[in-house]
């Protein structure tokens, strides 16, 4: 969970508000734009956020010091637990006794592992060590986790080993959470190295559904996964705004609501 922002004027409050919005960073001209005020008024108030471990200044942009990185794995559980749930049931029915998917370390997916508990022989490759020991030793399943030091806050597994393992399988279905979704940039998340896992399995697998709660649209994060048409399905609890239903209608993936 974030703390309390300690602000010191209106301003401040103003560029938080846009660096929410934005997705946790953006470049001083756009804040400067969005406010109505000189580079300098940005800069200036920047320096007073910063100095108190809000934000992080780099070359030309700002970033949210609490949005660097991702809340820990259980928060993120606790999230909206409910969509969760209904999104992980939905996503859950497209897959059958005996088929192969590919699951990653997100928190969406991990509610995906927690409904598949009753499926039966299923064929599961995952970096995550949640996704593993929710299916492994039940139902005649064999779980491959990928090697690598573990993420101490979500168990994670990442680096080479992981990628060597997920790029050998050639899975029926892998499902995907996202950091954010909008119109400009497609499908993003917050870190890189989950990037890189996502893109060697999106390529390996028959079918890629991605699943995130609607809070994520029009929201913006760090890293981008490029190669849009790659993904078929994108499962969510209330249809997405239009121009992002462009973009998927453009790269051809088909929405589907939560049951």
């Amino acid at each position: 969970m974030t703390s309390p922002a300690k602000t010191t004027n209106q301003r401040e409050e103003e560029i938080l508000m846009e660096l929410r919005r934005a997705g946790g960073s953006c470049r001083v001209n756009f804040l400067a734009e969005r406010l109505g005020v000189s580079n300098e008024t940005i800069r200036r108030n920047v320096r007073s956020l910063e100095d108190n471990a809000i934000v992080r200044k780099v070359h030309g942009g700002v970033h949210l010091v609490h949005r660097l990185h991702e809340a820990p794995f259980q928060n993120r559980m606790d999230e909206e637990a409910a969509i969760k749930e209904r999104l992980a049931i939905r996503v859950a029915a497209m897959i059958s006794d005996g088929d192969s998917v590919f699951l990653d370390v997100g928190s969406s997916t991990a509610y995906v592992a927690m409904a598949l508990r009753e499926h039966k022989k299923l064929y599961v490759v995952t970096n995550s060590i949640f996704v593993a020991q929710t299916l492994s030793m039940r139902n005649g399943n064999r779980v491959f986790l990928a090697g690598g030091e573990l993420r101490p806050h979500d168990g994670g597994a990442f680096g080479a080993e992981a990628l060597e393992l997920v790029g050998r399988f050639n899975t029926q279905f892998a499902v995907f959470s996202i950091g954010a979704v909008n119109a400009e940039s497609g499908f993003m998340l917050h870190d890189f190295q989950e990037a890189n896992i996502a893109r060697i399995a999106a390529q390996n697998a028959q079918v890629c559904i991605v699943v995130t709660v609607a809070e994520k649209f029009a929201k913006r994060a760090p890293v981008m996964l490029d190669h849009a048409d790659r993904f078929d399905i994108l499962v969510s609890d209330a249809p997405p705004p239009e121009d992002i239903g462009k973009m998927l209608k453009g790269h051809g993936i088909e929405f589907l609501p939560a049951e």
